[in-house]
């Protein structure tokens, strides 16, 4: 039986944990550049936290452009796949590189060209603060090409349900800017001290790394990768699907991070320490989203390979498998986040008392709503795979939408900056009820699927 072939046949809780734990190691890596930059950056001070937390709004809203692409290359991949039709796959391979490498030169002139009024929108109001967020957003912008394809790369396996290798490929990035990060951050040995510059440069490097490594692997894999021809036309048919499957994801992700600026542009009326506050404490709460986008990645290849196959009986009990799987992931991480708050926030800002407390208060806020940001992540795969991206989209930037007006709302009442981060909880909360509800009327309208019981 061959990889692909597992996800097809056989035991679904088993083929779903060997294709979901690589994919959630690999967010998890991804995750990690980011938190190794913040701990190490996190022993200048909170201020410099807050310099590369804005600047990181701008690589946050890569994500949106970096979604095109990249969900058409994992659907196109593992839909083709199911079908076992090798040659088409191909084609959305093309394209979707051909589509990256086009977008990163372009979003990569216009954050070095507008770094300056680009960091002027969020009024942080702190010379040194402004300064070291526009070093950082111009260093990460000239190697923001790696940062692009890496994702696209990533896709690409993970569609074809091969979702170790780029696992270990993204692993090495973050081994490299583990090192790094401490050497060029605080100027250890022969290296000088370059604070916030040296986190930028770290990364750069590390991504460029993992391209390197991509590239390589792929000139071995010639079922997938040879013939491609980057320079060719574009088939505007192919481009097409490219795109009706990913933007409405790529809108939602755009739309969730002018969401999360605009909530940044409120709280920093408070000063630099929430901004640093929200910074750390996302990254935190990524334990509950990054392991629910990985498995959202392996949920959308899982249900994508067997649409493809016609193979419903899996498509329904896939699904199902994996909502119990998240949902127990969930409920623990809620826990975690509620009840051991302190200790996880202290681990990025030692010493700093007023961002320890405020940062906990935020960590237990956030963790009621753990559970229906898996369950959300999980069900949106699961739409994603049946090539159906339009309604996630649709619950993400409604109720991300609301977080403004709610924050707005709450912040001005007598819970003040606490009433910001029960916005954010809240519509979670929401996101995860209502799209779950939308994927089960779904499923009891389809012919296929109305009928089966687990």
């Amino acid at each position: 039986m061959t990889n692909t072939n597992k996800l097809r046949e056989g035991n679904i809780l088993e083929a779903l944990f060997k294709l979901a734990i690589p994919i959630m190691g690999t967010s998890f890596v991804q995750m990690a550049y980011n938190m190794t930059d913040l701990i190490w950056v996190g022993r200048i001070g909170s201020r410099a936290v807050a310099a590369v937390g804005t600047a990181g709004f701008y690589t946050w809203l890569a994500m949106a452009f970096i979604l095109i692409p990249k969900i058409g290359a994992e659907v196109g991949v593992a839909q083709s796949t199911g079908k076992d039709d090798m040659l088409e796959a191909k084609v959305y391979i093309r394209h979707s590189l051909q589509m990256i490498l086009l977008i990163a030169l372009f979003y990569a002139s216009i954050l070095i060209s507008f770094r300056k009024p680009l960091i002027g929108f969020f009024n942080l109001g702190e010379a040194d603060v402004i300064n070291d967020a526009i070093t950082y957003l111009a260093i990460i912008s000239f190697g923001i090409i790696f940062y692009f394809i890496n994702p696209v790369f990533t896709a690409i396996f993970n569609g074809y349900g091969e979702s170790r290798t780029p696992f270990i490929i993204n692993s090495v990035g973050l081994l490299v800017n583990m090192v790094l990060d401490p050497l060029m951050i605080l100027g250890i040995g022969p290296f000088p001290r370059l604070e916030v510059a040296g986190a930028a440069i770290a990364t750069v490097i590390a991504q460029a790394c993992v391209t390197i490594i991509f590239i390589l692997t792929a000139k071995k894999r010639p079922e997938l990768f040879s013939k491609l021809n980057l320079f060719s036309a574009l088939d505007i048919q192919h481009i097409g699907r490219i795109v009706r499957l990913g933007l409405p994801v790529a809108l939602q992700s755009g739309f969730f991070t002018g969401i999360a600026m605009l909530i940044a542009r409120i709280i920093a009326q408070w000063g630099p320490i929430p901004i640093a506050v929200q910074k750390v404490g996302s990254q935190i709460e990524a334990i509950t989203w990054m392991t629910a986008g990985g498995f959202q990645t392996a949920m959308s290849t899982f249900i994508g390979q067997n649409y493809g196959a016609r193979k419903w009986d899996r498509v329904f009990r896939g699904y199902f498998t994996g909502l119990t799987i998240m949902s127990i992931i969930g409920i623990f991480t809620s826990l975690l986040l509620i009840f051991a708050a302190r200790p996880l926030f202290s681990i990025f800002v030692p010493g700093e008392e007023e961002t320890i407390r405020q940062g906990a208060i935020y960590l237990r806020i956030l963790g009621i709503s753990q559970i229906f940001m898996a369950i959300e992540a999980t069900t949106a795969g699961a739409f994603n795979g049946l090539g159906k991206t339009v309604p996630p989209s649709i619950v993400g930037i409604v109720f991300n939408g609301l977080r403004i007006p709610a924050a707005l709302f709450l912040s001005s009442t007598s819970l003040g900056l606490n009433g910001v981060w029960w916005a954010l909880s809240i519509s979670s909360i929401f996101k995860g009820t209502v799209l779950l509800i939308w994927y089960l009327i779904m499923l009891k309208k389809n012919p296929e699927t109305n009928k089966m019981t687990l």
